[in-house]
């Protein structure tokens, strides 16, 4: 019998909190039987909304108490000295302790990096974590990092950030070589800054398929499965990109209600619509991966609903089963030693 993978997760964090992380458990329990969730949170909250979800004696879920939760607007360093029962804490405390083997919350990101940074530290050779997702593409979806935890980055860390999502994607698409691009303001070699010219030399000698520089129009058109960036410039991408679907979705639906003849055409286009919807549907994608820790952690979109939060879930469960974090030690070691030995 195959051991299930026990993911701790944190009720009480997010918008919503406990009213869409149980739904959503009880989604992903429905359909898989491989998984255990630790419920972290308040347990008097936790087993009232179990009640009204018929999961009271529920085998794939426990509970584990904690008496705080991070607020979404409060300080991480806050968080970190006076939320020691948080359930954000406890949740990757799972994880340290080996109660858990990956940890997911909707919670405050800085709250969120910081305590995990603290608590499960980062692997050897990785001076910060980053926070790596999929993105919606023509060939697919393309990995992307860092997406805002760290927005002043060296060369030397940029790098990191590509090996990272490099095994990464390799492990989730079970490609041997991803192919990776370092996100400029043009292809051309003389082009960027003088961090992302430095970067670009440390990936072209690197044990990595790098393939030069890329611009934002690659993250959704190119060939390329890892684009690396600075947090910064990563966040801004990720919301612009997130605004940009909002706006089309927006406009489509404006001008086929516009009156009834383009209501009559919506009928016909409707399939289309349907599956152009699902494609760049941002909940399909959410889960993104704080990679360079001891541990898995993955972070939910705060306001995500019941299909966003599932869909974390599986994230967390795929990077445990894929033995992600090791991957990265054990990639990183060996690009470490050839380094040394040239």
């Amino acid at each position: 019998m195959t051991e299930k993978i026990t993911i701790a997760l944190d009720v009480m964090g997010g918008d919503h909190g406990v009213d869409v992380v149980l739904p959503a458990a009880k989604s992903v329990l429905e359909k898989r039987n491989d998984i255990e969730l630790l419920l972290v949170g308040d347990e008097a909250v936790i087993k009232h909304s179990l009640a009204g979800l018929g999961l009271t004696e529920h085998p794939g879920l426990k509970i584990r108490h904690a008496s705080q939760h991070v607020e979404m607007d409060e300080l991480a360093s806050h968080a970190l000295r006076f939320k020691k029962d948080s359930s954000m804490r406890v949740a990757i405390n799972m994880v340290k302790e080996g109660h858990a083997q990956a940890c997911v919350s909707a919670g405050n990101t800085g709250a969120l990096m910081a305590t995990a940074r603290y608590v499960l530290k980062t692997l050897p050779g990785i001076d910060r974590p980053a926070i790596c997702t999929s993105l919606p593409s023509m060939h697919g979806h393309t990995w992307m990092l860092d997406l805002g935890a760290n927005i002043d980055s060296t060369p030397e860390q940029l790098f990191q950030f590509a090996l990272m999502g490099s095994v990464l994607a390799s492990a989730l698409d079970h490609t041997e070589t991803p192919r990776v691009g370092l996100l400029n303001v043009g292809e051309e070699e003389m082009k960027g800054n003088e961090t992302v010219k430095e970067a670009a030399n440390l990936l072209s000698s690197g044990d990595l398929n790098y393939v030069g520089f890329v611009e934002g129009t690659d993250v959704y058109c190119g060939d390329v499965d890892v684009v690396v960036c600075d947090g910064f410039v990563g966040n801004i991408a990720l919301k612009t990109s997130e605004g940009v679907a909002k706006m089309i979705a927006h406009f489509i639906k404006k001008e086929f209600t516009r009156n009834i003849l383009t209501r009559i055409a919506a009928l016909f286009a409707l399939p289309v619509l349907k599956a152009f919807r699902r494609q760049i549907d941002p909940r399909r994608y959410n889960g993104a991966s704080l990679l360079g820790l001891r541990g898995s952690v993955i972070k939910s979109h705060g306001g995500a609903d019941i299909l966003a939060f599932s869909n974390a879930i599986n994230v967390a469960a795929e990077v445990v089963e894929q033995n992600v974090p090791e991957r990265i030690k054990s990639r990183l070691q060996i690009i470490l030693s050839n380094r040394q030995a040239g």
